[in-house]
């Protein structure tokens, strides 16, 4: 692979597919298997916290059509998972994204997709921490009549997530594994006793989309979408993962299926277990747990409400990892210091990267926290920002397909259609966002963004500059 941002004399077809990724960046090579792969991108996405936090959001725009705008949601999702498994066939590396486009578009678009998708990691990993601070404060005070202090609570996520993905990746993988079985299992086990309790009918409400206005739709694509999030991010694993240009492309599309298969049954079950509640499901502030309660298993309830709080932490753990790794293909490239590259001889892991990401995501949580704003709103504008980075990584992959598969001799007309559409469906979703600020807040985060990719390329433009000057 090239080590420079954006060289492309090097094509795809004279890569080296089984390269030591050890090597190359001191990982440990082949240590995961296909599902502790899986795991990584299930885990980046927390499916669990956004049936809690998200579907409320969703439903509160779109009603009866919930479940379908995350069928919309999902059809996104799978175009974009199309043209990463494609890429992800031809090419492994801890870069991911940023890999695939830097080495097939101008430099331009390469640091724009590095910064894009480090920015889109470290803020759904600063998002999920305040989730995090969200259950945190739920537990606490259902059961303590306390909620812990935002600033400490906010440390442990962090630096325990920090620290356990300094520790091992494996250990890392398996961690997150078993949090998410257990709380997705919780979640499922609830929604069916919920739809057994209910009768197997349908709700033909939904299915009618009765009292759906279009116009709402897009708005709510656009939150249903960053439950998505991070479903790519086993790309990150290329130097770690066994057999890469065959477990990460199907660990991508899987993760894509999974999740949207399991977002639907709780968009459905959800809407259909609030009718006749006399509170709607999106002022709930723990919609699993009312509806474990009316299936006659309140245990389970806050067996949810844990198990969402322990998926978040799954989540900053993996954002974590894969911030980290994105950060040392960027050290690789001369974007960054190189010392962000190393790794420890004895756990396999970027030390320096791990403690700036977690950093990062603790600094940004605690400034929201000093300023009192709740962990449901950090959750919130958090996420609003990360997908600003997610949806722009995505369609400069989309963009850059067709050049590589050109490159290495297997140009697809199939592949240009789905890569054409699938930028078309990441620039409207772009604009979905944008129209749908309802708040000084919200609009404020398309600026912001704007903001951190003109630095990020400045930062490219003088680091490049002083280069030119010492090689000269």
């Amino acid at each position: 692979m090239s080590e420079r941002v954006g060289t492309t004399g090097e094509t795809y077809a004279s890569q080296s597919a089984g390269r030591s990724a050890t090597e190359d960046y001191g990982l440990r090579a082949g240590v995961l298997g296909p599902i502790e792969t899986l795991a990584q991108s299930v885990s980046a996405m927390a499916p669990s916290t956004s049936a809690s936090l998200t579907i409320p959001l969703v439903f509160a725009l779109a009603g009866n059509a919930t479940w379908f705008v995350y069928l919309l949601a999902t059809g996104a999702t799978l175009m974009v998972g199309f043209c990463v498994s494609r890429f992800a066939r031809l090419s492994a590396s801890p870069g991911s994204l940023y890999s695939y486009t830097a080495e097939t578009l101008p430099p331009f678009f390469g640091v724009l997709a590095a910064w894009s998708l480090l920015l889109a990691y470290l803020g759904t990993g600063a998002s999920v921490a305040g989730g995090a601070l969200y259950y945190a404060n739920l537990l606490s005070l259902q059961f303590f009549h306390w909620a812990p202090p935002a600033l400490p609570t906010l440390a442990v996520v962090c630096s325990a997530a920090a620290w356990v993905a300094y520790r091992d990746v494996k250990l890392s993988a398996e961690l997150m594994l078993w949090i998410e079985v257990v709380s997705v299992g919780l979640v499922v086990i609830v929604l069916a006793l919920m739809l057994f309790r209910y009768g197997l009918h349908f709700d033909l409400d939904q299915f009618r989309l009765k009292g759906v206005h279009v116009s709402a739709l897009g708005p709510a694509l656009v939150l249903a979408m960053f439950s998505f999030a991070g479903f790519e991010s086993a790309t990150t694993l290329g130097g770690e993962a066994r057999e890469p240009l065959r477990t990460i492309p199907r660990a991508v599309l899987q993760c894509a299926l999974l999740a949207g298969a399991f977002f639907m049954l709780c968009a459905y079950s959800e809407v259909l277990g609030f009718r006749g509640e006399s509170s709607q499901l999106s002022e709930s502030t723990s919609p699993l747990h009312l509806l474990a309660t009316k299936a006659g298993i309140s245990p389970l309830g806050v067996g949810i409400d844990f198990g969402a709080a322990v998926s978040m932490f799954a989540c900053v753990l993996a954002c974590t990892t894969a911030a980290a790794r994105v950060l040392m293909r960027m050290a690789r490239g001369h974007l960054l210091p190189a010392a962000l590259e190393r790794t420890s001889r004895r756990h396999g892991t970027p030390g320096a990267a791990i403690v700036v990401s977690a950093g990062f995501m603790f600094a940004a949580t605690a400034v929201l926290g000093l300023r009192g704003v709740a962990g449901a709103d950090i959750y919130d504008w958090m996420g609003s920002l990360a997908v600003f980075g997610f949806v722009t990584a995505y369609a400069l992959v989309a963009i850059a397909l067709p050049f590589a598969r050109r490159a290495a001799g297997r140009h697809s007309s199939t592949v240009v259609v789905v890569s054409v559409l699938t930028v078309m469906v990441m620039i409207l979703i772009i604009m979905f966002d944008i129209r749908s600020a309802a708040d000084v807040y919200h609009g404020r985060i398309p600026y912001i963004y704007l903001g951190y990719i003109a630095a990020g390329l400045g930062w490219y433009a003088i680091r490049r500059k002083k280069a030119e000057v010492i090689a000269g």
